[in-house]
């Protein structure tokens, strides 16, 4: 992972910024909040904030970037121990918030289970455009994060296309899975299809001649 790691105490940076590295991640180390928000961009993958640094600090640093709709996934280490600076860490967005003094490999722990959670989520939901992604789990169509209203039938769709992403389903399966078997011709699902490019905003949705459709999955 691509970390970066905001410490103002010099040698816990090092220390941190040593094992992580040794555990194969890419890690900067900042000691100043400011530094940090100039460099943060969506190259990271995950976030490490110390609370009480120069500059700004890590709850500002998280607020600033929840208004640039940045969602890189936070760890908080702090001093702190009141519940309210607790849940303010996770109202602002953080998935963990650890109280210092820890051990390192806790850290290396948590780590590990947020690029589990990362593979999961990854797994489940499907770039299909720069704009548009699906989730197998919900079977939900999203344009730019927003849940997009389908009819069942379209949704059936997509989902069948999503399961098989860079694969051409043809026309029995579309019958078997969408229309539960039903004796259809293949003008109607070409035209169930069609209706179905038209709501939408990109044409992700292949049609490989002679044989059914595709949608190739996209990469950022």
């Amino acid at each position: 992972m691509k970390i970066l790691l905001l410490e103002d105490e010099i040698m816990l940076n090092n220390s941190i910024c040593e094992y992580l590295s040794n555990l194969g991640h890419i890690v900067y180390g900042l000691t100043n909040g400011k530094e940090a928000y100039d460099t943060i961009d969506e190259s990271f993958d995950l976030l490490i904030l110390d609370i009480n640094v120069p500059g700004i600090d890590g709850f500002e640093l998280l607020g600033k970037l929840n208004e640039k709709q940045m969602t890189i996934p936070v760890i908080y280490t702090s001093a702190l121990v009141d519940m309210e600076d607790i849940t303010k860490g996770y109202e602002l967005g953080a998935i963990e918030y650890m109280k210092k003094p820890f051990h390192l490999p806790e850290l290396g722990i948590k780590i590990n289970q947020i690029i589990k959670r990362e593979q999961l989520n990854n797994a489940n939901h499907i770039m299909f455009s720069k704009n548009y992604s699906y989730s197998k789990l919900d079977k939900t169509l999203y344009y730019q994060n927003e849940p997009q209203d389908l009819t069942k039938k379209q949704l059936d769709i997509i989902h069948i296309l999503a399961l098989n992403i860079n694969m051409i389903v043809d026309f029995e399966r579309f019958r078997m899975d969408v229309w539960d078997g039903e004796l259809i011709d293949n003008p109607t699902i070409r035209a169930e299809i069609s209706r179905l490019n038209k709501s939408l905003k990109e044409d992700f949705i292949k049609n490989v001649r002679g044989l059914g459709y595709k949608i190739e999955k996209f990469y950022p």
